[in-house]
């Protein structure tokens, strides 16, 4: 490349996204991501809009891949997206998140070089404040100790608005989950990527940008969010773990009708969590500890709203 020449497109990353009847929000980010220098590829699955999202981006983006199944997957519309994946990397982004210039070619980098290294996750930048978002701190901070050649610090989960994973390892994972459709789905796949002995790093100098929509339903998330909690800590923490943390959050979420939907809720799910229950061996479950003790610690995740 001669100097001074715009950098070569990178054919590594597939960047995939869900939405649902944020058509503003979607428009803003496939423009933005159209004028990456990496040029690459993006797949969207429309969760059954009725604001005409799927008609705006097949006419102002042909280019894009658009998938719509016709009823809302939640976080399963990734899954259908990553079939239609080609690419070594995906790069999952929300519809009101956006990757930085030359991010997704550090990513595709830093997974080049490390071949059990299954995701990396970028810090995230709120917009319009240009602030780090609250969990960069506990992404940065994070307690777990990785083999030296992690690119940064060990974590434990990830945010699949701002995370360049394997594609392999996400199709060896099973994608996610089913049954905990949308809200916090990231924690269940992480935990069986580790104990198939994947890693995953947080890398600061991938930058991705968050201006969070105004169409959300903060308690809805909130319910979800819960919920899945409370199926996660059933599926996968060993029985002792499981019942401390379930009686943890019955003391400290709000005490209203929003808590009560999501602790019913979750109750109603025992059948199905029982029979897939596959609890982790030690040497995970003493990383989901030490997760969940610097968690109580932190502001970014309250089960408020």
């Amino acid at each position: 490349m001669s100097p001074g020449a715009p950098p070569a497109p990178d054919p590594r990353v597939t960047v995939v996204i869900i939405t649902r009847d944020r058509r503003p929000e979607l428009l803003r980010t496939l423009r933005l991501l159209s004028r990456l220098p990496e040029r690459p590829a993006v797949v969207v699955t429309d969760n059954a809009s009725q604001d005409g999202t799927a008609e705006a981006v097949a006419r102002d983006f042909p280019d894009v891949r658009l998938l719509t199944p016709g009823r809302n997957l939640g976080a399963v519309g990734r899954n259908l997206a990553v079939r239609h994946v080609r690419t070594p990397y995906v790069a999952f982004c929300d519809d009101d998140t956006w990757w930085d210039p030359g991010a997704l070619r550090i990513a595709g980098d830093r997974l080049d070089a490390h071949e059990r290294l299954a995701a990396v996750t970028a810090r995230i930048v709120v917009e319009p404040a240009g602030e780090d978002d609250p969990v960069v701190a506990e992404l940065r901070d994070s307690p777990l100790t990785g083999p030296p050649w992690l690119p940064g610090p060990a974590i434990g989960s990830f945010l699949a608005a701002a995370t360049v994973m394997r594609t392999d390892a996400f199709r060896e994972a099973g994608g996610f989950h089913p049954g905990l459709w949308l809200g916090g789905e990231e924690e269940l796949m992480a935990t069986d990527l580790m104990r198939a002995g994947w890693w995953l790093a947080y890398v600061p100098e991938m930058v991705i940008h968050h201006a969070a929509s105004t169409v959300r339903d903060s308690t809805a998330r909130r319910v979800l969010g819960l919920r899945n909690t409370l199926w996660f800590t059933w599926l996968r923490r060993p029985a002792r773990s499981a019942l401390r943390r379930t009686l943890h959050l019955l003391a400290t979420v709000p005490r209203d009708r929003a808590s009560l939907r999501a602790f019913a809720h979750a109750g109603r799910g025992l059948p199905w969590v029982l029979r897939q229950r596959r609890p982790v061996p030690p040497d995970i479950e003493r990383r989901l500890a030490a997760l969940e003790r610097a968690q109580r610690q932190g502001t970014a995740r309250r089960y408020v709203g």
